[in-house]
């Protein structure tokens, strides 16, 4: 366990020297894409010699070595044994490897909350040709998604939404498939309590968790009820594009078919032995999902974010973007335009509901007041983002309360 929260919110967790951040700009769109620490730039500038100069390269150190550290620093992130972690192009693939993997039969479905992100439906409506349905289940009264997104009402104080999924478990249903933070309303969900229901009734309970990962703290092991856990690494992992982690239960990886990679086979790395010796069984851990040659670039790229959040801890981390959050809610909770919505959202922090994103409801305001005060935040270099109906303002550990104080004067201002 790292240990608690010290620092006082006015102060970033991180050093901010680590990145470059430029004096003057506030960027708040990590649930878009999170900016990389320094030394992943100057850990892909050390590789990329090797690249040039090839006969300059250590086998196997300099080929198994980023992703014995990417996994390495992963697990510490994510609270899981290193080999249980399969690194995977993006969230998506993760996702695409359970959904053609699972021993699926005519009939069988798979049950989703409304208006997932399109990563955590499109891999399951692939199955259609199968026989297996997509269902979706509102999470609360006046739930809307698709075309009518933007006419729908925002999460309320004291929803249930996972009483609201496991009573829309059928008798057919063999996945459950959520994200744990929602990408446009920032709706965080219990996964245990998930877990422990899906677990009961023989569910397998898949989990997208680009929007959390990195910013609430999260223990995976065959116990937590999880069957399988996929996030990208270039937002709150603080990674480039085009690298992510897949996280399997022991037991849940053993029934999923492997897609038949070289590497994710017994013995794969042992060139002393015939390479066309196919008399070799898959391997049992997370390397049985690996399809080829990994990404070893964006491995040392990715790396540096993942052990400086392992350093700090993923529970100092959520403390200190609460802290954060509170301060900004509080500071437009007296504001005509944002009082309602503060009040909202900080009845939903209290409840436990948030993440690392305050998602600011329009109100029937529509896209186009909504997008005003998005142009307005650019103007101020502030960097927000706008998906369905919600202003998106996502902090992370490099933030202190000089932002809050300029996201707030923006906020009253633009309003």
């Amino acid at each position: 366990m790292s240990e608690p929260l010290s620092e006082p919110p006015s102060r970033s967790l991180f050093d901010r020297a680590a990145f470059d951040l430029e004096p003057g700009t506030t960027w708040v769109m990590h649930c878009a894409e999170g900016p990389v620490p320094r030394a992943a730039a100057a850990a892909v500038n050390d590789f990329m010699g090797k690249e040039l100069r090839p006969w300059t390269a250590r086998w196997p150190e300099d080929f198994t070595g980023p992703m014995d550290a990417l996994r390495r620093h992963g697990a510490r992130v994510l609270g899981c044994a290193p080999d249980a972690l399969t690194p995977t192009p993006t969230t998506t693939s993760g996702l695409v490897t359970v959904a053609q993997g699972f021993p699926w039969a005519p009939g069988d479905e798979v049950v989703a909350p409304r208006g997932e992100f399109p990563s955590n439906a499109w891999p399951w409506l692939a199955l259609a040709p199968r026989g297996v349905a997509f269902r979706e289940a509102a999470l609360w009264d006046g739930h809307l998604s698709g075309p009518d997104a933007w006419r729908g009402a925002p999460p309320p104080v004291g929803c249930e939404p996972e009483a609201r999924l496991v009573a829309a478990l059928g008798p057919r249903t063999r996945v459950l498939a959520v994200s744990w933070v929602r990408f446009q309303d920032g709706l965080r969900l219990d996964l245990a309590r998930l877990g422990a229901a899906c677990a009961a009734r023989g569910v397998a309970l898949v989990v997208d968790g680009i929007q959390g990962a990195g910013t609430l703290p999260l223990a995976l092991d065959d116990a937590s009820g999880i069957a399988a856990f996929a996030t990208g690494g270039h937002k709150g992992l603080l990674g480039p594009q085009g690298l992510g982690l897949l996280w399997t239960a022991d037991t849940f990886r053993a029934r999923l078919a492997p897609p038949g990679g070289w590497l994710s086979v017994e013995d794969a790395m042992n060139f002393d032995r015939a390479n066309t010796d196919f008399a070799r069984g898959w391997v049992a851990d997370g390397k049985r999902f690996e399809q080829g040659v990994p990404n070893l670039v964006a491995a040392v790229a990715l790396a540096p974010g993942l052990e400086l959040i392992a350093r700090t801890g993923t529970e100092r981390i959520a403390a200190h973007v609460a802290a954060l959050q509170r301060e900004l809610l509080g500071a437009l909770a007296h504001d005509a335009e944002w009082a309602g919505e503060a009040a909202r959202l900080a009845a939903l922090q209290g409840e436990n509901r948030l993440g690392s994103i305050l998602a600011l409801h329009h109100h029937g305001r529509g896209p186009e007041w909504l997008h005003g005060v998005l142009r307005s935040a650019s103007a101020r270099r502030i960097y927000a983002s706008v998906r369905e109906g919600y202003l998106r303002v996502a902090l992370h550990g490099w933030h202190d309360s000089a932002d809050v104080a300029r996201l707030a004067e923006w906020l009253r201002a633009s309003a």
